[in-house]
C-alpha cells in the first residue's frame, strides 16, 4: 500500500451519491465507515493532463488460485460480524479484508471451512478474502480476490457488485509507485487505487484516454470521488487530475 502523499491520484469523480447509494446496510446502529487515513487530505482541484497515447489493456488474473467461494454469515447479537468460507485446493493461508485494511489471516491445515470475525464492524462494510500458496505475501503466491459481501437489511451477509455499465464522474489522478499494491499484486500498468469503501476491490472499469483498471490499491489521499491509475515515470505527473466518466465493466 502506498500512501502516496506527494502526488494527485486519480479517476474519476463519478456521482458519489450513486456510489454511496448502493445496498441497504444491515443495521443503523452501525458506525459509519471511516476512511483508514485520519490525516489532513489537501484539496486537489482538476488540473487538466495528457493522455499516455496509447491504452491500457485490462489485467489478466486468471493464473492465480481461485477466489474462496461459500462466504456466509452475518452481524450478531453481540455485534460482531462473523462469516465462513471454503477451502481453496493449494492454499496454505488466507487474508480477510474489510473496506481494504487487512482484517484477518487464517491459517490452512486442512479444514473444510474458515472463521473470520470483525469486532468493530461498520455500517457498509465490504467483506474480501483471498487464497495464498505460500504465507510469505510475495505477490506471485496471492490469489484472486472474492466479490465484496455486505450487510443487508437482514443483517446478512450477501455478495454486492456495482452493475456493469455503471457510470461514474470522478476526479482521476495518476501515481508511479513501484513495488506490491494494498491488495498485495505488484502495481503497474491496469491497476489502480480506489476508495474501497465505496468501489470494491477487483472491480474493472474503463477509463477515458487510459484503458482498463482493475482496482487493487488505496492511498492516503484516495478518498470518496477519487480514482488514481498507475502510469510509468513522468507519464504519471503529466496525467495531472482529469475529471472524467467512469463506466463499471
Amino acid at each position: 500500500m502506498s500512501t502516496r502523499l506527494g502526488k494527485a491520484f486519480g479517476f474519476v469523480v463519478l456521482s458519489l451519491g450513486a456510489l454511496l447509494a448502493a445496498p441497504a446496510t444491515a443495521n443503523a446502529a452501525l458506525p459509519t465507515c471511516q476512511h483508514f487515513y485520519t490525516g489532513t487530505i489537501p484539496d486537489r482541484p482538476v488540473s487538466g493532463g495528457q493522455a499516455p497515447g496509447g491504452t491500457v489493456g485490462a489485467v489478466n488474473v486468471s493464473n492465480r488460485l481461485a477466489a474462496p467461494t461459500g462466504i456466509a454469515g452475518g452481524l450478531g447479537a453481540d455485534g460482531k460480524v462473523t462469516f465462513t468460507f471454503n477451502r481453496v485446493p493449494g492454499a496454505v493461508a488466507y487474508r480477510a479484508f474489510r473496506n481494504g485494511q487487512a482484517l484477518q489471516w487464517v491459517s490452512d491445515w486442512g479444514q473444510p471451512s474458515f472463521l473470520v470475525t470483525d469486532v468493530s464492524p461498520c455500517n457498509g462494510a465490504h467483506y474480501q478474502v483471498y487464497a495464498m500458496s505460500k504465507e510469505d505475501n510475495s505477490p506471485a503466491s496471492l490469489g484472486q480476490i472474492s466479490s465484496s459481501f455486505r450487510l443487508n437489511a437482514s443483517n446478512k451477509l450477501a455478495a454486492y457488485s456495482i452493475p456493469k455499465g455503471t457510470q461514474y464522474s470522478y476526479r482521476v489522478s495518476a501515481y508511479n509507485d513501484a513495488g506490491q499494491t494494498a491488495l498485495g499484486y505488484l502495481a503497474g500498468p491496469g491497476f489502480c487505487a480506489v476508495d474501497a469503501r465505496n468501489i470494491p476491490w477487483g472491480t474493472r472499469f474503463y477509463v477515458p484516454g487510459y484503458g482498463h483498471c482493475y482496482a487493487a490499491d488505496i492511498g492516503s489521499w484516495i478518498k470518496d470521488d477519487i480514482v488514481d491509475v498507475w502510469l510509468p515515470g513522468t507519464q504519471a505527473d503529466n496525467w495531472g487530475i482529469q475529471r472524467l466518466n467512469l463506466v463499471v465493466e
